[in-house]
């Protein structure tokens, strides 16, 4: 673990680290056929990264569906973080709609850990079995706890992606606003004042409206709207 921890951590992008978590726990639990991470935000459902031929899908029907172990993960105030469903092969009142559709992929049985929960914002690592009966308590404790690593290089992961994007945004936007102060002759809260009045008008992102501007200085974009400097 401690080793799968530090592989985890050295990955060097959110989809990487994406992507390794998935493959990670095929490789890791006994059992588990396929994996996948799914994202629920404000009821929308979005696959963060798949490994095996079916995790998509089933993302899908329980986004379409409104129902699985996912949605009731999410909505469960009760703080369980862990799901599992020995036998998917049977009838299952809890999701009468989402049980046999799983089935028609190939599922036998699935399990699932939470890896993070946010306001709206819900993920969870989902492992899923050919046959039924896959996942007994020892693949639970060893998805357990590999999940719980894996939510720790998750975190990172987001979080050197926010310092690098705002880093990007600052550079975008230092570059963008020296770009003008010399065409036009602006002060620095000037220049900026040029820059965010473009944004609100033009329902553009301000990082945007920088790099256009920076891209447009080198001849490689000059699509950004004429707006006449104050002052």
């Amino acid at each position: 673990m401690a080793l799968l921890a530090r592989d985890l951590l050295a990955q060097e992008s959110l989809d990487a680290t994406l992507d390794r978590i998935s493959t990670t726990a095929v490789e890791l639990v006994e059992g588990c056929d396929e994996a996948g991470i799914l994202d629920l935000r404000k009821g929308e459902v979005e696959t963060l990264s798949a490994c095996g031929d079916h995790v998509q899908e089933s993302d899908r029907l329980q986004g379409r569906l409104g129902e699985g172990p996912c949605f009731d993960a999410a909505r469960d105030t009760s703080g369980g973080r862990v799901y599992r469903i020995p036998d998917l092969t049977s009838p299952d009142g809890r999701w009468p709609h989402f049980s046999p559709a799983a089935r028609s992929l190939g599922y036998g049985s699935m399990m699932g850990f939470l890896l993070y929960t946010r306001n709206d914002d819900f993920g969870a690592l989902n492992l899923y079995a050919y046959g039924p009966g896959a996942f007994t308590a020892v693949s639970e404790t060893a998805g357990w706890l590999f999940a719980s690593h894996a939510a720790v290089a998750l975190a990172g992961a987001r979080t050197q992606e926010q310092l690098e994007h705002a880093l990007e945004t600052r550079h975008a936007i230092g570059e963008a606003m020296g770009i003008l102060m010399e065409r036009h002759g602006l002060s620095e809260p000037d220049a900026f004042g040029v820059l965010r009045r473009i944004s609100q008008n033009h329902n553009v992102k301000l990082r945007d409206v920088a790099r256009r501007i920076g891209g447009g200085a080198s001849g490689a974009d000059d699509s950004v709207p004429e707006e006449a400097p104050e002052g």
